[in-house]
């Protein structure tokens, strides 16, 4: 089941996400058999993080929330929300992503 995790930074996150950095990516890594998409959420001016978007492809919210509960920056106190939801996949046209991460 697919499940999104939406979670939104605290006003002074920036310090803790630093921190929390290499071993969120570690972490990624770690449960790539799981991930089926994950980015950061950017304010329009494409450099101010806003927090970011977690794709799980997980058997119950159960396992989704506990993958979320152990992530590195959820741990250190980054986000001010997480929201944690079912969804079905629709329509899925990966060709159509950017070439970047930056969206270009």
């Amino acid at each position: 089941m697919l499940y999104i995790i939406y979670q939104e930074d605290a006003p002074d996150a920036g310090e803790r996400r630093a921190a929390a950095r290499e071993a969120h990516f570690a972490y990624l890594e770690a449960h790539r058999d799981k991930l089926v998409l994950g980015g950061a959420l950017m304010a329009e001016d494409g450099a101010t993080r806003t927090g970011s978007v977690l794709i799980l492809n997980v058997p119950s919210l159960a396992d989704a929330e506990a993958f979320s509960r152990d992530e590195p920056l959820r741990k250190a106190g980054v986000f001010s929300s997480v929201r944690i939801s079912r969804m079905r996949r629709g329509q899925w046209h990966p060709e159509n992503a950017p070439s970047s991460a930056e969206g270009n």
